[in-house]
């Protein structure tokens, strides 16, 4: 563009960065300066969260065959939607697709990203209720099935004021979480998501460890390979399926991670990489705590092992180490809870960008923060937000969305096979989804389906 304030030269254009072809924009500096093993730490933060307490009890309902065909599957349809999400995004390249919500807006107009938007809080906020709730479970003990479980507290100090609910859990809030929720990028967040995948890898290697320990000395609780139809009906079998979509549900972090990133074509093998890195988890974790407990693994596995290696040195590392995994998980599910909120409510803020305006920024994070820990004091049983949430919004981030906008198809990209799988992609997550609902509905007002979760 040539201006005559400036004698006919030519000017850079604005936000040079968004106008280049979108078949180069995979190949060049997107200026965000994250590195490769930031985004992989990243996302496999945003994967592995409650997930691992409640796979062993999905491989008991489930049997170990189809619960690890069905892990395995689940994150290859991860993958793809990743894939979908970031190849129009890069279509696109500009301020109105860089973000999830921006792509759905191009896609459905206002009405698609409002949903979507309200998808992700939902999912995000009910992630993070669960989250302060185990941790309460962990420190100060909980109630499951008719049985008092003692927190790691208790055990140590006995049951004093600071040991209860009621004092751990906002200690933990203020003391811990707050000073690593007003961290304003998501690259800032690699080193404690490193040490939260460290943690979880010390939860596997330990566990995985007791179930080798109990196999050599003949105490191996007999696995069931296949579901137990003569006990089990279809519908408790659907019901939790959603579960393991839900411990596969990071894609409102893709958008974020990814315009942090030096290279942007390196997003795809990130993906890659952290999929696999929690599908084997996935897969040791639920093995290890089925083959250890058998048909007694509780939904929260956690509960466990209270006590129950013989060792209360390895329950007790089991559980803390677990409890302190969620608690570095925290701030970057909430770092995705509050920009989602603020596009919500603020949606004529948006030309600012929400880290460069400090009022709005601490007003969202007092206001988010404060609600999610009165739920987690309110609600006194996690799977009460867990049921809901995997079989409605989580399914709808992670596979309809995605699949939505390759049938939409607003570029003219999408192959035949790309439509077919998202239709396929679509057609189960809207099957496995209305089952589960059923069942827990059932099951909430006293029917006589039970969900996995109250197996």
């Amino acid at each position: 563009m040539r201006s005559p304030a400036n004698g006919g030269k030519i000017l850079a254009p604005l936000l040079p960065e968004l106008q280049r072809p979108a078949e180069s924009a995979e190949n060049e500096d997107s200026g965000g300066g994250a590195s490769f093993s930031s985004a992989v730490f990243n996302i496999s933060t945003s994967i592995v969260g409650a997930g691992i307490m409640s796979i062993p009890a999905t491989l008991r309902v489930l049997g170990v065959i189809p619960a690890l065909v069905i892990i395995a599957a689940v994150a290859l349809l991860s993958d793809v939607s990743v894939e979908f999400l970031t190849r129009y995004t890069a279509a696109g390249e500009s301020s109105a697709t860089g973000s999830y919500s921006g792509l759905m807006a191009k896609s459905f107009g206002f009405v698609g990203s409002a949903v979507l938007q309200i998808f992700i809080a939902l999912t995000n906020l009910g992630s993070l209720i669960m989250y302060l709730i185990i941790i309460g479970d962990v420190l100060s003990g909980n109630r499951t099935e008719g049985v008092d479980h003692l927190g790691v507290l208790q055990e140590w100090f006995g049951e004093e004021w600071w040991t209860t609910r009621s004092a751990t859990i906002p200690i933990t809030v203020f003391v811990v979480m707050l000073p690593l929720v007003l961290l304003r990028r998501v690259d800032s967040m690699r080193f404690t998501s490193a040490i939260s995948v460290l943690l979880a890898v010390v939860f596997v290697l330990i566990s995985s460890g007791m179930a080798i320990y109990a196999l050599f000395q003949g105490t191996i609780k007999r696995p069931r390979l296949l579901p137990d139809l003569h006990n089990q009906s279809f519908l408790e079998l659907f019901t939790a399926i959603p579960v393991i979509v839900v411990a596969f549900t990071f894609q409102f972090n893709v958008h974020p991670i990814r315009s942090e990133l030096s290279r942007v074509s390196d997003m795809k093998p990130a993906v890659r990489v952290s999929l696999l890195l929690c599908t084997v988890i996935y897969a040791v974790v639920g093995l290890s705590g089925y083959l250890l407990f058998g048909d007694d693994t509780m939904d929260d596995v956690l509960s466990n092992f209270d006590k129950s290696s013989g060792s209360p040195i390895l329950d007790d590392v089991v559980r803390l180490s677990y409890a302190l995994h969620l608690v570095l998980v925290f701030p970057l599910l909430f770092y995705s809870l509050r920009l989602n909120i603020d596009g919500l409510v603020f949606p004529k803020s948006q030309q600012r960008p929400l880290t460069t305006d400090a009022g709005r920024f601490l007003l969202l994070t007092a206001v988010l923060l404060g609600l999610v820990y009165f739920a987690a004091i309110a609600i006194p049983n996690v799977w009460t937000v867990f049921q809901f949430m995997g079989s409605t919004s989580a399914v709808g981030i992670s596979l309809i969305f995605p699949g939505a906008v390759v049938l939409r198809d607003i570029y003219s990209i999408s192959k035949r096979n790309d439509k077919l799988l998202a239709g396929i992609m679509i057609s189960l997550a809207l099957t496995t989804s209305c089952i589960a609902i059923s069942s827990n509905i059932l099951s909430l007002f006293g029917g006589e389906v039970k969900s996995s979760s109250t197996n």
